[in-house]
């Protein structure tokens, strides 16, 4: 498919011609910058250059409306100084066509010649025939074509470039002709055409052309050709030698995603006289050497395959063999292959893991021989020789796994159905290994997609039966892990073994304990031994270097130590190291420093997941409390929610029937806490035996985080204790009381009140060395202010908490601070600060498990769009949101509806919402009825309650206060019945009076901002509002909630 827009040959979007010259000018200024658009001024100066309309900004206005309506609502879209489009650069041809040219002289640099010459023939087909006008043009559409000149002109010089590289001098030499005409000091082009006109035309013609290049060169500057063109004619003198080229493969098929390697090789040959691939069984070292050799530029170039060597010995005698140098010499004659090999050659050594110790003495011996000779070998281990660099290749990137498995099951079983998340699940498991993603792939002859994604928990029994054509090694993926297997030595494979516990790499540290049993081991060395054998791979991370298995690797391992025993002992060596990791780490990522012990907790958290479900298993409780602790720890800063409920869930049972030894107190202390502190903010059930487990550890000094805690949660159910400890002398057990006490104040609907001990407890906080509290402080805040529609003090504090976030790996947190800050800025007026943020969230993308509120990123999208005058826009996005919280019924998914019936009512679009609106009243009188005894974060209360007020009353008012149906219409309209009118605005005022005092959360901007919700009130029925202002002040939660309820009872009872 071509792009949307097109500008370059004609007009059209979507193949509809966009008609008239100024129409097709706003188009073509808005493509000419599509990241930052254009601004009013320029576009008015671009569209009226002959004289300016007599009101500009209406002008450009009604032409944006035809544009819109043209090209669609979303494609043009305001930016704070104009407009700009939505589309992508590949969806715009006047874009593309950069994409292309860039695409092309990116693949020529790394030498993909072919790839080259095919982004330069879609590019220029993006003219359609048409050739483009250098200089000055008349109008925009013009002058956007003639500034793409150069960029034709580099793509036909690319073209002409890749075809003489590609050996089509028939095809190249015209057109390079042409621009040598063009651009006769072009080195480049004349090294081209010099070759090409020799090979069609005769040597004798070139060197006519180099003379005549040269004489002219020396008149005009009084200078040379450069070395490039030098040399070449010095080729043309004396005739080019014919190339030699023994056992170099052609492909069979294309070569995915190994560009960059092969230009990385191609690099190191340059400048090193031995390269070596090294990687694992399977990653396609074979192939991208092959590939190396056919685009080298040596007088010779060989390739010995040396898979089915059987000895060291036997080296020496195969490369002779391809050389036609063995014949009868002695099989040790080294000499004659380093004559055979003289002056500019490659050798290239296939497969030399098994005979590694021949290769590098006959690699040593040739490059002490020859001056010219570079050497590439492929193979699972290195060479170990001075005059070696190494290259270890990658595993294959996600999508060009997922490419190759299409491309493969296609050709295996044409039309096969490739559901794009069943493929990128297959791929996922495959460690980006070609062989294994090939053999997959064959299986869709007789399986679906899914159904192997399914089989891959047995991947050695899936993946085998490989092509005829290729290696019997590499007919099964068991068959290539076993060949690197047999390579090692005995102490090896029980390392092996012993570290395939690890489910998502180690430490060297961590290797220790379970390598330390082995007789004799040096644990670095045996690392060091896997390591060259490619069986392991070294990874530098934030928290240091890590070492990780392929899975498919540790998959073969843990069998082994599955069939071989001891796994017992390894699992216990095991749980070892997690008891003593978690011990050592879980107080520091609420310490004073927590940026290493969150770097190190963040990577070993898939190995401490593991260790805690064996743990469980095996009802080791000294384990299963210090890897809670930690995780319980890294789970909280992190706001890890479904992951904190599901580890409480796990481990409480055998939390409270533990009995801690003196080692393991704090981390026991540690995990109830996080027990205790989960049950309070999820509103579960009361975590008595919890709470009893933690006083039975005795008291503590409250000078961290989690003792603080632990002693705060003891008194919640005495206020006066809590009161008490809020004004302890100790800053950080005060602080952590009044952050308790603000959110039971908040549930109990007082947020000033819940503002005030929050604002305490973050001064605490401050003059502490920890920075988790500080960060949590600031957010609190933060919400608070939100929620009482207090922007600016509210960005000043999400400011402060968000480069605290980083520190300890807060990206759910830090994503809520960011967009927060887009609410915060909306609340004071800045739409533009808004965007800005919100731009910045685009492209932030968290773990499936860290997943944010289902919705909130739509509703914080339509308050943007609502508070920049694009009210469908707006509305479609809050539309959005609740059909993702269609059925959910928490706090925030009851706000959500609310403030989509508010924003739809106050715009008159409340039938595309009626639905919703019709059910809230329910809604409404239910919540009201069972607030909570005790407040609860995070339970639909008293705010929440609030909102669904002032979304019924504002319903009624766009009703008309005609109650039934979902009918459109402003706020405050007539119905059928003027004396039933009445009474409606007359209840709908009072109640937004009481939505005010529960009351309802200010954070979302426009919709929910006090003045527009006073206003409707007022204009319903002042006197009612003002009445109801007063004598609501004075109520208690009682009275409030009885007021409530009556309200809805009688609007219930006047629609019977």
């Amino acid at each position: 498919m071509g792009p949307d827009l097109v500008l370059l040959p004609g007009v059209s979007f979507r193949g509809r011609e966009i008609a008239g010259p100024r129409l097709q000018g706003l188009v073509a200024l808005l493509a000419g910058d599509l990241r930052t658009g254009c601004g009013t001024g320029r576009l008015v100066d671009g569209l009226w250059p002959d004289g300016l309309p007599d009101n500009p900004p209406k002008a450009l206005q009604v032409l944006v409306s035809r544009a819109r309506s043209r090209l669609g609502a979303d494609v043009v879209t305001r930016t704070p100084t104009g407009y700009r489009l939505t589309l992508a650069e590949d969806q715009v041809d006047s874009s593309a066509v950069l994409l292309r040219a860039e695409a092309s002289a990116r693949c020529a640099r790394a030498g993909d010649h072919a790839a080259a010459l095919s982004h330069a023939d879609a590019g220029l087909a993006l003219w359609g025939g048409a050739e483009p006008v250098p200089g000055d043009a008349d109008g925009p559409v013009a002058a956007l074509r003639a500034r793409r000149w150069t960029t034709h002109r580099a793509l036909v010089r690319a073209r002409a470039l890749a075809l003489a590289r590609l050996d089509r001098p028939a095809e190249a030499v015209d057109p390079l002709v042409e621009l040598a005409a063009e651009r006769p000091r072009d080195e480049e082009v004349l090294v081209e055409l010099l070759r090409c006109e020799a090979a069609t035309v005769g040597p004798a013609a070139a060197l006519a052309r180099y003379d005549e290049y040269r004489r002219a060169l020396r008149d005009e500057l009084g200078t040379d050709p450069g070395p490039p063109v030098r040399a070449e004619h010095r080729r043309l003198l004396r005739g080019a030698p014919p190339a030699v080229r023994r056992g170099v493969a052609h492909e069979p098929n294309p070569l995915l995603g190994r560009d960059d390697d092969i230009a990385a090789v191609e690099a190191l040959l340059r400048t090193s006289r031995v390269t070596s691939v090294v990687g694992p069984g399977g990653l396609g070292k074979t192939r991208l050497a092959n590939a190396v050799a056919r685009r080298a530029e040596g007088r010779a170039v060989t390739v010995v395959p040396l898979a089915g060597l059987g000895a060291d010995e036997d080296v020496v005698r195969e490369v002779a063999a391809a050389l036609g140098v063995g014949g009868n010499r002695a099989p040790g004659d080294v000499a004659a292959i380093a004559a055979a090999l003289a002056g500019p050659s490659l050798l290239v050594l296939d497969n030399c893991e098994h005979v590694v110790a021949g290769v590098a003495d006959l690699v040593g011996a040739l490059v002490s021989r020859t001056a010219e000779l570079r050497v590439l070998t492929t193979g699972r281990t290195p060479l170990g020789l001075s005059s070696e660099s190494v290259h270890r290749l990658p595993g294959l990137s996600a999508r060009v796994s997922a490419e190759l498995f299409g491309q493969r099951a296609r050709a295996a079983r044409p039309g096969v159905d490739l559901p794009a998340a069943a493929v990128a699940e297959v791929c996922r498991h495959l460690d980006g290994l070609p062989l294994a993603i090939e053999l997959a792939a064959a299986r869709v002859r007789a399986l679906s997609v899914p159904e192997i994604a399914r089989r891959l928990d047995d991947r050695f029994a899936l993946l085998r039966g490989g092509a005829r054509d290729a290696p019997p090694r590499h007919r099964a993926l068991h068959a290539v892990v076993d060949w690197s297997w047999n390579l090692l030595d005995p102490t090896g494979r029980a390392a092996m073994r012993a570290l395939s516990v690890f489910p998502d790499g180690f430490t060297a540290d961590a290797a220790r304990p379970l390598l330390g049993a082995l007789p004799g081991v040096d644990v670095l060395a045996v690392l060091e031994h896997l390591a060259d054998h490619s069986l392991v791979e070294v990874v530098d991370t934030p928290s240091g270097t890590r070492l990780r298995m392929l899975d498919t690797i540790r998959e073969f391992s843990a069998a082994r130590l599955a069939e071989e025993g001891g796994a017992d002992h390894v699992t216990t060596a095991f749980l070892g190291w997690a008891r003593a990791f978690g011990a050592a780490n879980h107080a520091a990522l609420l310490g004073p420093g927590p940026d290493d012990a969150a770097a190190a907790v963040r990577a070993e958290q898939e190995n401490l997941r593991q260790a805690l479900g064996q743990a469980l298993d095996r009802d080791d409780r000294p384990t299963v409390a210090a890897v809670a602790a930690v995780l319980g720890v890294a789970w909280t800063v992190r706001s890890n929610a479904p992951r904190l409920a599901e580890l409480v869930r796990q481990t409480s049972r055998t939390l409270v029937r533990h009995r801690p030894g003196p080692d393991l107190v704090e981390p026991t202390r540690t995990a109830l806490t996080i027990a205790v502190a989960h049950a309070f903010a999820s509103g579960g059930p009361r975590p008595v035996r919890e709470v009893a487990a933690l006083r039975r550890l005795g008291p503590a000094k409250p000078d961290t985080v989690v003792r603080a805690v632990g002693r705060v949660v003891g008194a919640l159910g005495d206020p006066a204790e809590l009161r008490r400890l809020c004004d302890h002398a100790e800053p950080l057990l005060a602080g952590v009381a009044g952050a308790f006490a603000g959110y039971l104040r908040e549930g109990a609907g007082d947020l000033d009140g819940a503002l005030v001990v929050t604002r305490r407890a973050l001064d605490l906080f401050t003059g502490l060395g920890s920075p988790w509290p500080r960060a949590f402080g600031h957010g609190r805040v933060a919400e608070l202010c939100l929620r009482l529609g207090r922007g600016a003090e509210a960005r000043d504090h999400l400011l402060a908490a968000l480069p605290l976030l980083g520190r300890f790996g807060a990206r759910v947190d830090e994503v809520g601070v960011r967009a927060w800050l887009v609410l915060a800025d909306l609340q004071v007026g800045d739409a533009a600060g808004a965007q800005r943020w919100l731009d910045g969230l685009a492209g932030v993308v968290l773990d499936d498990d860290e997943a944010e509120a289902m919705g909130y990123d739509l509703a914080i999208r339509g308050e943007v769009r609502l508070a920049r005058g694009e009210v469908e826009a707006g509305l479609g996005l809050w539309r959005r949101a609740v059909d993702q919280v269609r059925g959910a019924g928490d706090a925030w998914a009851v706000e959500a509806r609310a403030v989509a019936v508010v924003a739809h009512a106050r715009h008159g679009r409340l039938d595309l919402v009626a639905d919703v609106a019709d059910a809230l009243p329910g809604v409404s009188a239910h919540l009201v009825a069972h607030l909570p005894a005790e407040p609860v974060p995070h339970v639909a209360g008293w705010a929440t309650c609030g909102a669904l007020l002032l979304a019924v009353a504002t319903a009624d008012l766009a009703r008309g206060g005609a109650g039934g149906g979902g009918g459109g219409g402003g706020l405050v309209g007539g119905g059928a019945d003027p004396a039933r009118d009445g009474a409606d605005r007359t209840r709908a005022a009072r109640m937004i009076a009481l939505a005010e005092r529960f009351p309802f959360p200010r954070t979302f901007h426009p919709t929910m901002a006090s003045a527009p919700a006073r206003a409707d009130a007022e204009r319903a029925d002042r006197a009612a509002y003002d009445e109801a202002v007063s004598s609501y002040a004075a109520l208690d939660r009682a009275g409030l909630r009885a007021v409530a309820l009556e309200l809805l009872g009688q609007r219930a009872r006047s629609r019977s």
